[in-house]
């Protein structure tokens, strides 16, 4: 007849210190397996959680490679604060244009209570900026018509002074050296590699080409005798010969050339065979 096998496998447990020399029991602790792998699990999760604890609410967290210190926050908040600045200047720079813009075609300009009420307004704004480039648009189909038909011998002779021209900005970036009449009769704009360049005026290309000191150049004859040179480009996007309008594309921002020594743009402005500083005309 056979035997019943009994599942010898033990289920309950004893955890027993004893001192060595005396055999006496100094602690006794008796669990099952379900109580072992709970308490177990516990610990783990109670352990888990002090760590937590000690490292989102006391100092020590400041000791994790990465966390943000102190000067980490401060300089954050020294950079919103130059964000904001710089805002505040584009944003007077905007207002600028379309108050000349205003004048020239004999309207109102803008009032100090409607400009403070917009700046509370962004979407009027946005609206308002679309609005100006449609009426930009139709302006210069205007006076692109009609100059079609203007025959007269002095259309030559109506070029505005250098003053009165309204130049566009070839880069967008952080003028690196201002210009200096005797030393520096130029500036360098620094800004990340691959920006586009754009032309200050409309114009025709004279010169595009490399050379060992400025890298890749393009030249730009303007009317009223101005010419407006860009050096140091990674990539021409114009030709000798073609033509180009205010704010066009034309190069790249690079680093070429033996004289430059990180990536910017070496930006000159000629007028009648002088070179001028391109700040008074240009903000940067």
């Amino acid at each position: 007849m056979s035997k019943t096998h009994k599942d010898n496998r033990p289920s309950r447990f004893r955890l027993v210190i004893i001192d060595d020399e005396t055999h006496q029991h100094l602690f006794k602790l008796r669990f099952t397996k379900t109580t072992g792998t709970v308490a177990i699990i516990s610990t783990v999760v109670m352990f888990t959680a002090i760590i937590f604890c000690l490292i989102a609410f006391t100092p020590v967290r400041t000791f994790i490679p990465g966390y943000p210190d102190a000067r980490t926050k401060r300089a954050a908040i020294q950079n919103a604060i130059r964000i904001d600045s710089l805002e505040s200047v584009i944003y007077r720079w905007e207002l600028y244009s379309e108050n000349l813009r205003r004048v020239v075609e004999g309207e109102e300009p803008l009032k100090i209570d409607s400009i403070i009420n917009a700046r509370h307004e962004p979407k009027t704004i946005e609206a308002d900026l679309a609005d100006l480039a449609r009426k930009d648009s139709i302006l210069r189909q205007n006076v692109k018509e009609e100059e079609q038909f203007d025959i007269s011998s002095d259309r030559d002779k109506r070029n505005l002074p250098i003053e009165g021209l309204h130049f566009f900005t070839p880069l967008k970036g952080v003028v690196s050296q201002g210009y200096d009449p005797a030393i520096h009769p130029y500036v360098d704009i620094t800004a990340p590699s691959g920006s586009v360049v754009k032309a200050t005026l409309d114009g025709t290309v004279i010169y595009a080409g490399w050379s060992d000191e400025s890298g890749n150049t393009i030249q730009i004859q303007h009317e009223g005798d101005i010419v407006s040179i860009y050096k140091h480009n990674e990539k021409l996007l114009k030709k000798v010969g073609e033509k180009v309008t205010a704010g066009s594309p034309i190069a790249l921002v690079g680093n070429t050339g033996s004289l430059s020594t990180g990536e910017h743009l070496h930006f000159e402005l000629w007028h009648k065979g002088e070179t001028v500083d391109p700040a008074k005309y240009i903000n940067f």
